[in-house]
């Protein structure tokens, strides 16, 4: 516990400074975006005297660094995140409205990747030099290489298309009784019972969660595999295959679950390339989460959503890293304090 503690109090000014480089960092990169806001609202046919009075409005004619330390003041000091140019609705409730989807989401294909990279990687490494390994790596490029949304697309193409098996929108049918707790509708229908529900909760996530987990489970299943040699040429496999171990059980045991500490912090890495591919995902599969909301306010010049959005987003990522810290204790072996 002391050990969690100590990561956790070392953590905190690196993680503090990252959050305020961060803010810094969307504020300007938001106001750098071309167009105005204020023409967005009102339209093409606007009159010049109506732009600039929604301009005033809006703080948009005050000097940029103005507008600078109003931002700062209202998300590090009232914990604001002010209200939606679109929608007049305040960012912080339009995010935790569409979060759950993006959550589930985001988990759904972590836990994908994590499944199948794992396999992957596990066998790469088992029967290395041979078929299972150089087709388990060549899959494994393929899916680094390959574009999230030409992914997304040939799925679409296959799965519902050419063959109508999954929806291509939406998280559930209306036309299902569902009533939601969490908004986090897989585990809503666990909690309810609803298994009916839950069947097409998990029909309507399998094309989005898979065509979002593909460039994971290939960044998982490579460091496995490496993760997994290194392991398997070390002094204590070999005894534990000398004391007469089934192979199953060494692999098992002994070789998987001291690879697992990097296969964690790529995992914990790979949450973050799963929120920002997120955006084009939701994007393309209609999924009501933050990702499909950001790019939408990128496209309306809506400054507050769009810094609210990516501010979010990033918190969450440097949160994952910390967390990721933190396994380390419970994880290495090295980390833990020894008991005589």
């Amino acid at each position: 516990m002391k050990k969690i503690l100590a990561i956790v109090f070392s953590n905190i000014i690196p993680v503090l400074i990252t959050i305020i480089g961060l803010s810094v960092l969307i504020f300007f990169l938001v106001h750098a975006l071309p167009g105005d806001p204020a023409q967005a609202i009102l339209g093409e046919r606007a009159t010049a005297e109506a732009l600039e009075v929604m301009r005033a409005q809006m703080g948009l004619n005050d000097p940029l660094w103005q507008q600078f330390l109003r931002f700062i003041k209202n998300v590090f000091i009232d914990f604001d995140l002010g209200r939606s140019i679109k929608t007049q609705e305040l960012v912080s409730t339009e995010i935790m409205q569409k979060f759950p989807a993006t959550f589930e989401l985001t988990v759904v294909a972590l836990f994908i990747s994590l499944i199948l990279g794992s396999i992957a990687g596990v066998l790469a490494a088992v029967y290395r030099s041979t078929f299972i390994d150089y087709g388990s790596m060549s899959l494994a490029l393929m899916g680094v290489s390959m574009p999230i949304f030409w992914l997304a697309l040939l799925l679409i193409w296959a799965f519902a298309v050419k063959f109508p098996i999954f929806p291509v929108s939406g998280r559930i049918d209306p036309i299902i009784d569902f009533a939601p707790i969490t908004h986090v509708y897989v585990l809503d229908a666990l909690i309810t019972g609803n298994w009916h529900a839950l069947g097409d909760i998990l029909k309507h996530l399998f094309l989005p969660s898979l065509a979002l987990a593909t460039i994971p489970t290939a960044v998982i299943a490579r460091f496995t595999r490496s993760a997994m040699l290194e392991t398997l040429g070390q002094d204590f496999i070999r005894t534990a295959h000398a004391k007469g171990l089934s192979k199953i059980w060494v692999i098992v045991k002994h070789a998987l679950s001291n690879s697992l500490i990097p296969v964690l912090t790529v995992a914990g890495l790979q949450f973050g390339v799963l929120l920002g591919g997120a955006i084009i995902t939701e994007t393309i599969f209609s999924w009501p989460g933050v990702g499909r909301w950001l790019l939408e306010s990128v496209t309306a010049r809506d400054y507050p959503a769009v810094q609210g959005a990516v501010l979010t987003i990033g918190i969450l990522f440097i949160v994952v890293n910390l967390s990721t810290d933190l396994m380390y204790s419970v994880v290495d072996p090295r980390m833990r304090k020894v008991k005589n």
